[in-house]
């Protein structure tokens, strides 16, 4: 079968199949990127409208953040950790630089840390956040990549990179924050100078349809390399079954008249 596949034809058809393959793969990698798009956007528009539920229902300490949870309505219960109360740098709001404030709340229910983005300040000054138990309503994100200067002033940082803040805030820590929407009781000193920060969410998700399309790319092109195979195939089969004619004998000189 080997000789067969090596006749010119079938290494020119061989070299047609590649670029079909090649070409059908590209386009089932283009249809799965069209899909993870569109299930990120449907994402986007449901996860709002989801029941509010607990944290503990949605996420673990440590665990990995879930998909579908960018943007979810959670609540937590628990009291905050003023003391490590930190300025996320270079942050802005209806057009005004500042600051995100971010303040780690201890979850009651499981003792890990939650980092609550409070609000937006547009100085370096942030209000104390209130004392004894709280209950914060948000929504959940997933932590934000390392940022491009880290800050340089004690209290302030440049991301909420969850990879640094695991060793800057205490105890266990929850793979996630929270844009504080509401607290309870209602924190209105507290609040004196803090804006509410919109959730901008980020979801990652597929749409099957065209997920779908992704794959039946991917099984045309392994049908083209299986249809060139299975005709070399034949090919050689067909060759092999042909009645070889017979060799004429050579005349000796013993069998010259």
């Amino acid at each position: 079968m080997l000789r067969t596949a090596l006749k010119p034809r079938w290494l020119g058809l061989l070299a047609v199949v590649v670029v079909v393959m090649v070409s059908f793969t590209l386009l089932g990698l283009w249809q799965l990127n069209v899909a993870r798009d569109k299930g990120r956007a449907d994402a986007l528009k449901r996860a709002p409208s989801l029941p509010v539920t607990s944290i503990s229902n949605v996420l673990k300490p440590h665990s990995s953040f879930p998909n579908g949870a960018t943007g979810r309505r959670v609540t937590a219960t628990g009291t905050y950790a003023g003391a490590s109360q930190l300025l996320v740098t270079g942050r802005r709001l209806h057009g005004a630089s500042g600051y995100w404030v971010l303040t780690p709340l201890r979850v009651d229910q499981t003792g890990a840390v939650l980092p609550v983005v409070r609000g937006f300040v547009r100085s370096a000054l942030a209000p104390a956040p209130p004392g004894g138990l709280v209950t914060v309503t948000g929504s959940l994100a997933p932590g934000e990549g390392p940022a491009p200067a880290p800050a340089t002033k004690p209290g302030q940082i440049g991301s909420v990179d969850l990879s640094l803040l695991v060793n800057q805030l205490p105890g266990e820590l929850y793979n996630a924050f929270v844009f504080a929407l509401a607290e309870a009781p209602a924190p209105a000193a507290a609040m004196a100078g803090l804006e509410r920060v919109p959730p901008p969410s980020i979801e990652t998700g597929l749409a099957w349809r065209n997920a779908a399309y992704a794959f039946q790319w991917w099984t045309f092109a392994l049908f083209a390399a299986y249809m060139w195979f299975r005709m070399v195939r034949d090919d050689a089969q067909a060759a092999s079954a042909q009645p070889r004619a017979p060799a004429t004998p050579v005349p000796t000189e013993e069998s010259r008249p």
